[in-house]
């Protein structure tokens, strides 16, 4: 168990990075705004409190974000942990992906010092969930699977306007709380396709489990929920949609009608619903003891679906 000192960051490479009173981490990038931040493996680096201050002891004036390190933290000796371990403040949770670094090109500390701690009491770590933080947040190792949490996003410009009470959100944040999820997000959107790809995008950075949409998925020319998933989906996961039509058909042949999609965006599953509660009830109440088991192979806490 330790302590958050200070959160930093730069905006080039190479440069000091200056504290920062709160800093918002995105699952595969980091902080965003740092210049270290990306799709790589060394996304956030982490240097001990005490191991600054004995380098302090040596004369050096120096201070946090000096050796270009985003987190310092009181109670870690980040070089005995090993590559794997998994830390969590807040909502955010990392992995270790390196200890130490082999320094190419010296950094501003080395030259002025001639010396420098990160190479080798720094450790690096990628971002499985995301969140804010701030200096005085709590760190501690994590151990176990992810949070299972979702985020219920409703397509209906009457719903948006305050017109129509959202009887298929509710329901389907129902059958998800009653499932074990964790409603991170609830929010009702008109039918627009830049604004429901923002949310669904905003909840994918953060690492949210599962994205539960509904409404949208018809012929009506104001249906633009599919549109929207597909602009921010990397990967479809088709059989989710198959199944549901399948399911629906054995109750109307109208289901045939339904052009929703499932897909997959950095660790989160975005799945579109039905509008009306009673096929949210259907669809979701069919595939949901299955997802759980794709998400945790997503986020790499399951082994694949493969059976003997």
């Amino acid at each position: 168990m330790g302590k958050i000192v200070t959160i930093a960051a730069s905006e080039r490479r190479g440069t000091k990075k200056k504290p920062l009173e709160k800093a918002l981490f995105h699952v595969g990038h980091g902080i965003v705004g740092d210049a270290h931040a990306g799709k790589w493996h060394r996304q956030v680096s982490f240097l001990g409190a005490a191991e600054i201050e004995a380098f302090r002891a040596r004369g050096a004036t120096v201070s946090h974000g000096d050796f270009g390190e985003n987190i310092v933290a009181e109670g870690f000796s980040f070089r005995e942990l090993p590559v794997g371990t998994r830390l969590a403040a807040g909502d955010v949770i990392f992995e270790i992906t390196q200890i130490g670094k082999e320094c190419h090109a010296h950094c501003a500390i080395y030259a002025a010092v001639g010396d420098c701690i990160m190479p080798r009491e720094g450790v690096f770590a990628r971002v499985l969930h995301g969140g804010t933080l701030k200096p005085g947040d709590e760190l501690r190792l994590f151990e176990g699977k992810l949070p299972l949490d979702a985020a219920v996003i409703t397509a209906s410009d009457k719903g948006s306007r305050g017109e129509r009470e959202d009887k298929s959100g509710d329901l389907a944040q129902h059958l998800l709380e009653e499932a074990g999820y964790r409603i991170a997000r609830r929010v009702i959107l008109p039918d627009d396709e830049e604004a429901l790809a923002k949310e669904m995008q905003e909840c994918a950075d953060l690492g949210v489990a599962l994205v539960a949409t509904t409404g949208g998925t018809g012929f009506s020319e104001r249906d633009v929920t599919p549109e929207a998933t597909r602009a921010v989906i990397e990967r479809e996961a088709p059989g989710i949609a198959e199944a549901m039509r399948a399911l629906s058909m054995q109750v109307t042949p109208r289901a045939m009608l339904s052009r929703a999609v499932a897909g997959i965006c950095k660790r989160t599953l975005i799945v579109n619903l039905p509008g009306s509660a009673k096929a949210v009830e259907e669809c979701l109440g069919f595939v949901l003891p299955q997802l759980a088991h794709g998400i945790e192979i997503l986020r790499g806490d399951a082994g694949e679906c493969a059976r003997k």
